[in-house]
């Protein structure tokens, strides 16, 4: 019996997901690891850091600004709540409505986590020059909006 030999295939490595896909895991897992130290997940910093700054919000509003379902908002700020770093209150336009905004505790902690995720991409991205910085960031940006990538990633 003769041996068939399979068709030649690309390598793993000769794709720009696989690239991107290792940088990705690495910048991500390293600033996942920074904000474990500060008891909160990516996701949570993506809520904490959507709700800097702006006045009490509705639960719906947050999930459309991140790509999220309501749900995922939801579950997200009950464990912010649970951490006493959201607030959640009823709507001063509707009563049976509710709103999510940062307690205190929380508008003090997201100019820290912010810090660390600045030095996360210094660590990361720091060695581009800024022209390659900015060529980079300019095609990741396109690729999103051309693609509609409007979900916030988070994992």
């Amino acid at each position: 019996m003769t041996a068939v030999s399979p068709p030649p295939v690309s390598d793993l490595s000769a794709h720009l997901g696989f690239w991107l896909r290792a940088v990705s895991n690495h910048v991500s897992q390293a600033f996942a690891g920074k904000l474990d130290g500060k008891g909160v997940t990516v996701a949570e910093w993506a809520l904490l850091r959507t709700l800097y700054g702006k006045p009490p919000t509705p639960p719906s509003h947050l999930a459309a600004e991140m790509g999220m379902s309501r749900g995922a908002i939801t579950k997200l700020a009950d464990r912010l709540i649970g951490k006493s770093l959201v607030l959640r209150q009823a709507s001063a336009h509707d009563g049976r409505a509710q709103t999510l905004a940062l307690s205190p505790q929380g508008v003090g902690l997201v100019p820290e986590l912010a810090a660390l995720a600045d030095r996360n991409d210094s660590e990361f991205f720091g060695q581009l020059s800024a022209e390659e910085r900015a060529t980079l960031e300019r095609l990741l940006k396109r690729m999103v909006e051309q693609s509609a990538m409007h979900r916030m990633p988070l994992a």
